[in-house]
């Protein structure tokens, strides 16, 4: 019976640094799994671990309930998608897929035909089984290196940023694709890395954030979205990050929350049990606006620094006093350095954060919605 993998206190440390530190956690058999972490947070150095490409420091690797923490990737039942195409240069589409079940000795011809079309048919690639990698394009080499892991029917599948050298209309076709091929692959572990928090969330599954080398926060994706554990969790699975903001909320009769000395309001409905004290507000740049979409928002004055425009959307960053604030707007909007403008926040969609980087309060998720992609 399938156990999964377990890793137990696990710690990888190179030239005095610190890659991978103290991590324990089981990935369930059937699992898809989201690792999702900045550049350099250790997406990379805990897949090669999984894949045995890499040994740790300390602690053990258990697959299926066995010992395989000093084991070579060679011994174990692992495939890896690249963030580059990583194929054979010299060797057909076709042959590309077969490598692997070539290399087991006990597989049939027949059986090693059957299994190249049937996976070359599910990654659109059965036209293509003739032609050398040069002769592909990026999204179809990308394909090959896929098709070539699922074809091994291996225990453990790890997929590193496979998408991140594609232009944006093949990464949105493909990642339709990845949740329809991967996920749900009966006994198997698949692991996807990523440093996209959107795609993160299109993909959905169980997510586990990794920052500095530690996993910070796991659980079912939209959850931990929802409900960051953290304030640094919050601004890992935001892009653009979240903004916070230092505020107090203040005793007396009627409770309020005063953000710098010009910006008062009364508490929204998910944050009235907070005591008084300081906290840093967290909101995601989606959900800050330049006109006013409800009575409850809150009006902040501020001056526009600069306004990046990307395809359909705007993103103005602005600031109030010390603090920057970025809204992420539809459409053009063109607006000059210097501007003054009104931003207003959705005070039903705001993160309270304690002094120690604990989540204090967040809205129900009745309330919240992922964004668009």
């Amino acid at each position: 019976m399938k156990q999964g993998i377990e890793l137990d206190h696990v710690t990888r440390i190179v030239d005095g640094e610190t890659y991978l530190s103290n991590i324990s956690m089981t990935l369930e058999p059937g699992g898809f799994y989201v690792l999702l972490g900045r550049t350099r947070a250790g997406k990379t150095s805990l897949l090669r671990l999984l894949a045995g490409l890499d040994r740790p420091t300390t602690g053990t690797v258990k697959q299926d309930g066995m010992d395989v923490t000093r084991r070579a990737a060679g011994q174990r039942n692992v495939a890896m998608v690249y963030q580059q195409f990583v194929n054979y240069p010299s060797l057909t589409v076709y042959e590309n897929i077969a490598s692997p079940l070539r290399l087991r000795k006990t597989v049939s011809q027949e059986e090693i035909d059957r299994k190249v079309r049937e996976t070359a048919k599910k990654l659109r690639l059965d036209a293509l089984l003739q032609r050398l990698p040069a002769e592909l394009s990026g999204g179809q080499q990308q394909r090959t290196a896929m098709a070539r892991a699922l074809a091994k029917d291996a225990d453990l599948l790890l997929l590193d940023e496979p998408l991140a050298n594609l232009d944006y209309k093949l990464r949105e076709e493909m990642r339709v694709e990845i949740r329809r091929l991967f996920q749900g692959r009966h006994d198997a572990v698949v692991v996807y890395a990523t440093a996209d928090p959107v795609e993160a969330l299109l993909l959905g599954g169980n997510i586990v954030v990794i920052d500095e080398g530690q996993v910070i926060q796991r659980g079912a994706t939209l959850d931990v979205y929802h409900a960051p554990a953290t304030e640094r969790v919050g601004e890992v699975f935001s892009d653009p990050q979240m903004n916070v903001l230092p505020a107090d909320v203040t005793d007396g009769a009627q409770k309020q929350i005063r953000f710098a000395d010009d910006v008062q309001f009364p508490l929204p409905a998910h944050l009235k049990e907070l005591p008084a004290s300081t906290y840093r507000l967290g909101i995601r740049a989606n959900h800050v606006r330049l006109t006013q979409g409800a009575e409850s928002d809150i009006r902040v004055p501020a001056h526009v620094e600069i306004a990046e425009t990307s395809g359909s959307e705007t993103l103005v960053h602005a600031t109030h006093g010390k603090t920057t604030l970025t809204a992420q707007v539809e459409g053009v909007i063109r607006v000059a350095p210097g501007t003054k403008i009104d931003l207003y926040l959705d005070a039903g969609r705001l993160f309270a954060f304690e002094k120690n980087g604990r989540l204090a309060a967040a809205a129900p998720r009745t309330a919240m919605t992922a964004p668009k992609d």
